[in-house]
């Protein structure tokens, strides 16, 4: 069976004495799991003792996770997935002390069915993004007591399409942050030199994105009032159809809009609509970051539906 390994790290400025009271107690889990935000109706149950928990969900499957020893510096635990397919993993969480901050390392050990080799560096990704959100959710929660983000599920709508300039561009997935924010600083260029023809919405397409070769193929764009002429080099005219669209609306900072994302992936998986795969999903960015609170941001994520 094709073993799995994902690792991440992070640093808290709390004590490591802090960082374990909050870990060890999975009734505080609801407040930072990368997962339970994705589905606020999974049924979860935590033990008296806050030891184990369990859940039962359409979007995030089911199954259980238990502490199973509790060291001064390790944490270990026992994961068992029963749902959408059965399989179990080790899990730790490693504290290191650096003075008064604490390093904290989340690991994860695990095997996929023998049938599902193919999919071992995609789920390993996965989840490892899930580890860097949750990691950056739990530090949040860890220094200042919440987490300032938060999921609307806003289910389906009309789109009524617009023209748009924009910037074709590919990368890994690793590096799509960095290279996609200088796209935006060219497409902000474009759209101060020419604020009278904009309609003020900006957004990325994207086109493919491949998690066992991590590449991914997007366009970012601003919709316009028309087709446009002498456009700077790199900018192209481009045009979004109307279509219904399902979704998820993120609050909070750009860098946990991975939520969003496994949020509506997840929701498709679960056939809660019916995608209309002829037409890429969208990251529509609904107010300026130049001028808004990170905690405020607001990101819609959008899956035409048929």
């Amino acid at each position: 069976m094709p073993k799995t390994h994902i690792e991440k790290s992070i640093k808290i400025a709390a004590d490591a004495e802090k960082v374990k009271s909050i870990i060890t107690d999975f009734s505080h889990w609801k407040h930072w799991s990368p997962w339970l935000i994705l589905e606020p109706e999974c049924q979860v149950t935590v033990s008296a003792n806050g030891k184990m928990q369990e859940w039962d969900g359409k979007r995030i499957g089911a199954g259980n996770m238990k502490i199973i020893t509790e060291g001064d510096s390790v944490i270990n635990y026992d994961l068992t997935f029963l749902k959408p397919w059965k399989s179990k993993a080790k899990v730790d969480f490693i504290m290191e002390e650096l003075g008064q901050d604490t390093k904290l390392t989340w690991t994860m050990d695990g095997s996929l069915p023998f049938f599902m080799f193919w999919m071992k560096n995609m789920m390993e990704r996965l989840v490892g993004m899930d580890y860097d959100r949750g990691l950056l959710m739990l530090k949040d929660y860890i220094e200042n007591g919440s987490v300032d983000v938060k999921l609307e599920f806003l289910g389906e709508s009309n789109y009524a399409g617009c023209s748009y300039v924009g910037i074709k561009n590919e990368c890994t997935i690793d590096n799509v942050g960095e290279v996609m924010e200088k796209d935006f600083q060219k497409l902000n260029g474009f759209a101060k030199d020419n604020s009278e023809i904009l309609t003020k919405e900006f957004f990325t397409i994207y086109h493919k994105y491949d998690f066992n070769k991590n590449k991914i193929a997007y366009t970012s764009g601003v919709g316009v009032k028309d087709v446009q002429k002498d456009l700077p080099s790199g900018l192209f005219n481009g045009n979004l159809p109307a279509a219904r669209v399902h979704t998820v609306r993120h609050i909070g900072p750009y860098e946990l809009l991975g939520n969003a994302w496994s949020a509506i992936m997840a929701m498709d998986r679960a056939k809660e609509f019916k995608k209309d795969k002829k037409i890429p999903p969208i990251e529509f960015y609904r107010n300026n970051p130049m001028d808004t609170e990170p905690k405020d941001l607001i990101s819609d994520i959008c899956m035409a539906v048929k």
